[in-house]
């Protein structure tokens, strides 16, 4: 009996875990057909602000109310936030798109109480190098999973990802995001009517953001994965929304996704990637077939 109703409670844990993914991948693969549509729209002479904008639009009009951020864009030199010093940098601006520019959209909508956090990089016209960092991204995206799945630490991995940069000749963009963060934990976000925002970030997520760095820090781990010593610990259970960003010179490409951490023993279930049905995933599976 006792083994049996064990059972039943494992199944309708697994059922309501498999249920949450679901929620998660939802409004993640949103974001990512808000980013397809808003990119197919750039054109020569838009900005920045307006691409921002297209993006906010676009997700409203299919429900969005609530952000963990709200857009951002990025073009040119910006991608690869050249002399970025100060927060205010990342906002959108009035730089103008250009032929041949590379762009970011990066965009972090809630919908449902489920939040994501993307990136997608793409460029107006031909720019073969910007081609490059996209494909080079590809041994990224495999090495943290490996390194998750090993339970290395969230530092190590950092510095790994770091090394894996400099061999490829890149810089390393995402040192230049406030605490010089990789990845950071999302979760579920209560739904209320009206959900504000301050300095760009909705406060219902930035609540939940920091509920986990007061339970972390009395535990001895963080929610920000980053180079310091606070993320020197094996990645916690959760969702972490994952961001390597190459830059070389005036050019800078990442991808931006969930990963899933689970306690599972086994390799293969303890962690991996929430969707394998994205952009820049598509791309290496076609380039691979060409």
């Amino acid at each position: 009996m006792t083994s049996a109703v064990t059972s039943a409670t494992a199944s309708a844990v697994d059922r309501e875990r498999a249920a949450e993914l679901r929620g998660f991948q939802r409004v993640q693969r949103l974001a990512y057909d808000c980013a397809e549509a808003v990119a197919a729209q750039l054109r020569p002479g838009v900005t920045e602000r307006d691409a921002a904008r297209m993006q906010r639009e676009w997700l409203r009009a299919r429900g969005v109310r609530d952000w963990f951020h709200l857009p951002f864009a990025w073009f040119g030199d910006r991608t690869a936030f050249v002399n970025f010093r100060v927060p205010l940098q990342f906002f959108p601006t009035n730089r103008r798109l250009e032929p041949g520019m590379p762009f970011i959209l990066d965009m972090a909508p809630v919908h449902g109480g489920f939040t994501a956090d993307i990136g997608y990089s793409g460029v107006l016209g031909l720019n073969p190098l910007h081609d490059r960092l996209l494909d080079d991204l590809r041994a990224h995206r495999e090495l943290i999973l490996a390194e998750v799945r090993e339970r290395r630490s969230l530092r190590e991995i950092y510095e790994d990802v770091e090394r894996l940069m400099v061999r490829q000749g890149y810089a390393n963009r995402h040192r230049a995001y406030p605490f010089g963060v990789i990845a950071h934990k999302v979760g579920r976000v209560k739904e209320r009517r009206w959900s504000p925002h301050v300095f760009g970030f909705g406060t219902q997520a930035l609540k939940g953001l920091a509920s986990d760095a007061l339970h972390g820090h009395r535990e001895g781990w963080s929610p920000l994965w980053s180079p310091y010593a606070f993320s020197d610990h094996p990645p916690r259970p959760g969702l972490w929304a994952v961001e390597p960003h190459l830059g070389f010179r005036g050019t800078g490409a990442k991808f931006e996704e969930l990963l899933v951490v689970t306690d599972s023993r086994d390799p293969q279930e303890s962690a991996f990637w929430l969707d394998d049905d994205l952009p820049h995933v598509r791309r290496r599976q076609e380039g691979q077939g060409a």
